[in-house]
């Protein structure tokens, strides 16, 4: 008798992983349902949001563009002498702006803003929730959804798009200076790549990924910070999971996202 009950453990065990599992993916989808709602009923405290977007956005920039900056250009850098050597020069502009326009530009920005924010995020209401910070303002009769939640994925959503535009141009951008300067591949070849072969649609496609990317990275970063526990330890695993879980739904999201957004 004995030995079957120890033989059931394993799946008591697992149902047990796939319960908590469950719960914990309807109190994240609830912060989002939350948010949504004081965002279109308008009990979002505003003013945190556009304090959020510029902590999000304006902070997120030089990092952005030095990443990308350096990114189009290392990109340029290995595939310029290759595609001059077999005369595909007028290709180049085409390869380097449909890799960021749709890949490159979101999913960097996504993984540095959900480094850089994401974790700053889930750490500042950690450090409320452990202090007791979180009830405070409950027993002010202030909504913590309203006060701190939704003014975060509504920053985020809103200013990743943003920092995106700047990543595109400013990736491409060194990438066109490594392509002449050190491929010697003409400016026209290159420019007559990307309108001959590249699309709006390539761009806005990155840009809603860059949206969803923001909605992941505050809403990972918010729900970790309301979860936490057991003090100056928790806040930093909190902090810690934020960014590793947020990260690996961005990169698992944007298969999906570009399966659907370019028909592949």
């Amino acid at each position: 008798m004995s030995h079957k009950v120890h033989g059931l453990n394993p799946v008591a065990h697992l149902g047990r992983y796939i319960s908590i599992g469950l719960f914990r993916l309807g109190e994240f989808v609830q912060i989002y349902l939350k948010s949504f709602k004081a965002i279109v009923t308008k009990t979002i405290f505003w003013k945190n949001a556009v304090v959020q977007m510029e902590l999000i956005g304006i902070n997120s920039l030089p990092i952005v563009i030095i990443i990308s900056l350096f990114t189009g250009m290392v990109f340029s850098l290995q595939i310029a002498k290759i595609f001059a050597t077999f005369g595909l020069t007028s290709q180049l502009g085409q390869g380097l702006t449909l890799a960021f326009a749709r890949e490159l530009a979101p999913v960097l920005t996504g993984v540095v803003v959900a480094g850089r924010v994401g974790s700053s995020i889930a750490a500042e209401i950690g450090s409320m929730k452990v202090t007791e910070q979180i009830e405070a303002l409950e027993t002010l009769s202030t909504d913590p959804i309203d006060y701190l939640v939704a003014p975060r994925i509504l920053a985020a959503g809103l200013m990743l798009p943003v920092l995106v535009t700047f990543a595109n141009l400013v990736g491409i951008a060194g990438g066109v200076v490594m392509a002449v300067y050190y491929a010697s591949i003409p400016p026209a070849d290159f420019a007559d790549g990307v309108l001959t072969f590249v699309t709006f649609w390539d761009f806005a496609g990155g840009l809603i990924k860059a949206f969803f990317f923001g909605l992941i990275i505050a809403g990972v970063g918010t729900y970790k910070g309301l979860t936490t526990e057991n003090g100056a330890v928790g806040v930093g695993k909190a902090t810690t999971e934020s960014v590793v879980v947020a990260t690996i739904i961005i990169f698992v999201i944007n298969y999906f996202l570009s399966m659907f957004l370019y028909d592949l």
